[in-house]
């Protein structure tokens, strides 16, 4: 296909990681490790993305205690999924949990423990959606920074930062079509580049760069979906999101502690029973009656509801405390200082289609992390995402290595056409924050046929509107890269849309505004 933009040609490699959360290192260390060359490739700094977000303490962790205990949590992740998730990932990742746990210690991450054996049972210990203990650890950002930063380098593993994926490069292998390499961004340059790679693994993110407010880092840009798409991936379970409460003042972007909720006052004040259960879990459920604290919370809009903690003098939960320390010690925000809070489109539940070795089924494409599905259902049980990136981020990087020995080079790799159409960098913030206002009105909380049918054509007049302002530039690479990245956006917010729409009943984080037909739990 011929090109009308210049493209530069990168080293080739066995495999490339496509993100640096924890499933991204996860996979490019272990791929590494099987003795592929690997690069692992991403939009922003190395060690970026939701996995390390800054508006938070860190990432719990959770497993089972034991066997008997496996078999339970394998049951409570597929009650919790309301029946969509997919068991046979379930039990794979419950397996790899406690091996994983191991893993990170044996790269030198301190894993945070319970206080004491007292704490670790107190039932501000259970895991959001659960029905009790199980094993707990923390990841904290710096611990684990310098873990996978060391096991990296130590391995050679070549780091591209601010390379943003522009698209993959298909070649025949084997007699089938498959994933070679991929076309990258480079930001820092402003140039385009070809890497070839035996085997890619995708694991930039969610869904959250979709919308207004969210909490992950504005590098989690939500194209690499829409790419996958492009190339033969299905999507799953992708109407499922978390969505949390977080705060927009005195500070933005800093999740809201959900145990927290005990000590809360707001008005109007929710009866103690309500608090207490919303204090069980963080992300928005329409499962359990407690659904109506976020319903308040989302109807004080942008500006946020008023909160205020009143805390007992002593016996305040380690969770709780460790919270409030973090909030007065890192954050500059005193434990009675007025919080708003507001909804924040979260982590995805669901995202590409993958079998338990991150295979997506595209010969030589795999993927981890937050940008799949089926590992959880419409609700996740806390612990469960960074345990996934975990558990699956090395499987996908093992496989990968795999794929890559025993396939040979792919032949005919050649770069998909781009075209010199780019949008002004005005243009594209004028579109992509119509996109995000879209999609934070109709398809986070309240969602309705309605609502979903005017944001599908929304989306539709915003990739008519980019249509009309590209304009040639076949010297301007910064404005085509920006055409790419919206037009990959706009095709996994139309796939969000639809399957929202699709499913006409209230299930878990799906919550039809207008669904009628069942009574919710009360």
């Amino acid at each position: 296909m011929r090109n009308d933009i210049d493209l530069n040609h990168a080293d080739g490699t066995d495999v490339l990681v496509i993100g640096s959360g924890i499933a991204g290192c996860c996979a490019a260390i272990e791929a590494a490790r099987a003795g592929a060359r690997v690069a692992i490739a991403c939009a922003g700094g190395l060690f970026s993305g939701s996995s390390f977000f800054p508006g938070t303490w860190g990432l719990g962790l959770i497993g089972p205690e034991d066997d008997e205990d496996a078999e339970d949590l394998v049951e409570t992740i597929c009650r919790v999924g309301g029946g969509v998730a997919d068991r046979a990932l379930a039990e794979t990742l419950v397996a790899g949990i406690r091996p994983s746990m191991a893993w990170l210690e044996e790269l030198g991450v301190a894993l945070k423990r319970p206080a004491s054996e007292t704490s670790a049972h107190e039932a501000a210990f259970i895991p959001c959606f659960d029905h009790k203990n199980r094993l707990w650890r923390g990841l904290t950002r710096e611990s684990t920074q310098r873990a996978f930063a060391r096991a990296l380098d130590g391995l050679g593993v070549r780091i591209l930062e601010r390379c943003e994926l522009m698209d993959l490069i298909e070649a025949d292998a084997c007699g089938r079509r498959g994933v070679a390499g991929a076309v990258l961004f480079d930001r820092t340059a402003k140039r385009f580049v070809t890497i070839a790679a035996h085997a890619v693994v995708l694991a930039a993110g969610g869904t959250g760069g979709l919308f207004e407010r969210s909490l992950t880092s504005r590098d989690v840009l939500s194209s690499t979906h829409g790419i996958a798409l492009a190339h033969g991936c299905s999507l799953t379970n992708i109407e499922f999101m978390q969505m949390m409460p977080g705060l927009v003042a005195p500070k933005r972007g800093i999740v809201f502690n959900e145990k927290s909720f005990r000590f809360a006052l707001m008005e109007p004040q929710p009866d103690a029973s309500l608090l207490e259960m919303r204090a069980a879990y963080g992300p928005f459920t329409c499962r359990l009656p407690s659904y109506a604290i976020d319903l308040a919370i989302d109807r004080a809009g942008a500006d946020g509801l008023a909160v205020r903690y009143r805390l007992p003098e002593e016996d305040v939960p380690e969770f709780v405390q460790v919270f409030c320390d973090w909030l007065e010690h890192e954050q500059g925000i005193a434990p009675d200082a007025e919080l708003r809070i507001a909804m924040y489109a979260h982590a995805a539940n669901g995202g590409i289609r993958i079998d338990a070795d991150g295979f997506t089924g595209v010969p030589g494409l795999f993927a981890a992390g937050e940008v799949t599905g089926g590992i959880h259902g419409s609700d996740r049980i806390g612990g469960l995402s960074s345990a996934n990136g975990l558990v699956f981020g090395r499987r996908a990087g093992r496989a990968a290595a795999a794929w890559a020995a025993r396939v040979p080079a792919p032949s005919c790799g050649q770069a998909p056409a781009m075209l010199a159409a780019g949008i002004t960098e005005k243009a594209a913030r004028d579109l992509t924050d119509r996109m995000r206002r879209t999609m934070s009105a109709h398809a986070m909380i309240n969602r309705t046929d309605a609502g979903l049918a005017r944001a599908l054509a929304d989306i539709d007049a915003i990739r008519t509107d980019m249509g009309l302002a590209a304009a040639p530039a076949k010297h301007d690479e910064p404005a085509v890269a920006r055409t790419i990245r919206l037009r990959s956006q706009l095709s996994l917010a139309r796939a969000m849309l639809e399957a929202m729409r699709a499913r006409t009943e209230s299930l878990g984080s799906h919550y039809r505004a207008d669904d009628n037909r069942r009574e919710r739990a009360e």
